[in-house]
């Protein structure tokens, strides 16, 4: 196959972008002339296509004659509200009809969405994929209005949802934060640490979108994807010490009204830079949500999918690859 993968440079597009190159697919790579091009560049199969999702007429040109499409290109900081919507809703349309447009015959549009779309649990039980959707972010609404593009796109194109919730392993800037702490003998968590989450390593994640394309799902259907477990996240921090051979010498609990005020102060800095910061108030409205949890049963069963990779065994081999690059 011939398969348009959008994000391709950044975390989980590489790794969809990998794996389909191993499996002797052709890639072509939406990447940003600016984007790190590097470990695509040593990928067998990848032809690299310079544009963006929210320039359609460079879409439109990656697009023609693909036989599939996985999307996972977005935003997860943002300067402000807008700026997840012109990005991650206003891009996933230009997808969509460049797709339309380019690609007559298309086997399959894989949107990779988020459980944040939806929004946390209430009760703490894994939400099902059908739950009335709650996001709780700027992030979560913008690709909530996403979603619902794709899923009225799919009488004219053949559409496959897929929610992860966190996404860890090598590659992945954003939970190397906790790796990096943690190697600095520092261990700090919200509140008690009890609140709970479902993950998905990022081979496992990929495989999945993978898998999607695939198997033969109903036009507009929608999975979860996790590992299938949850977790504490204090219990989560002590897999990544053990990963790490490296117990913290400071322990601490950040209390939420702490976490607000450096909120305000990231949010402050990031309009004097004019960039876009990860820690908002908005991204506290997350934060501060005791149940991310997410049933997964769905995509097991319906896509034929089983992720391969648990918690403790991701971070270590996260912590290895850390390690082995000089990120660590």
């Amino acid at each position: 196959m011939r398969v348009l993968v959008t994000g391709a440079s950044g975390f989980l597009g590489s790794h969809i972008a990998e794996q389909l190159s191993e499996q002797g697919h052709q890639v072509v790579a939406l990447v940003r002339p600016s984007s790190n091009k590097k470990f695509l560049e040593t990928l067998k199969n990848v032809e690299l296509a310079l544009g963006a999702i929210e320039d359609k007429a460079s879409v439109l040109a990656a697009a023609r004659g693909v036989d599939a499409v996985v999307h996972s290109a977005g935003l997860v900081k943002a300067r402000n509200e807008a700026e997840f919507f012109a990005i991650n809703t206003e891009g996933t349309r230009n997808v969509l009809e460049a797709a339309q447009e380019a690609a007559p015959g298309l086997k399959r549009f894989v949107f990779v969405s988020s459980l944040a779309a939806i929004g946390p649990s209430l009760d703490g039980k894994p939400i099902p994929g059908d739950m009335e959707p709650r996001p709780v972010t700027h992030y979560g609404r913008s690709k909530l209005a996403a979603e619902r593009l794709v899923i009225e796109a799919k009488d004219r194109l053949p559409v496959v949802v897929l929610r992860p919730p966190m996404i860890y392993g090598p590659r992945d800037n954003e939970s190397f934060a906790f790796f990096q702490s943690i190697s600095r003998r520092f261990l700090p968590y919200l509140g008690d640490g009890m609140n709970t989450m479902s993950v998905i390593y990022a081979s496992d994640a990929a495989n999945a979108c993978i898998r999607a394309i695939e198997n033969d799902v109903p036009s507009g259907s929608a999975y979860f994807l996790s590992d299938g477990e949850v977790y504490v996240w204090r219990d989560m921090l002590l897999d990544i010490e053990t990963a790490l051979a490296r117990k913290a010498l400071v322990r601490f609990s950040v209390p939420m009204g702490l976490l607000r005020a450096a909120a305000m102060g990231s949010e402050g800095l990031g309009r004097l830079t004019n960039k876009a910061v990860m820690l908002t108030r908005d991204k506290v409205n997350e934060l501060s949500q005791p149940h991310w949890v997410c049933d997964s049963s769905a995509a097991f069963r319906e896509l034929g999918w089983q992720p391969q990779v648990k918690w403790a065994e991701g971070t270590r081999r996260a912590a290895e690859w850390y390690r082995k690059e000089g990120w660590l």
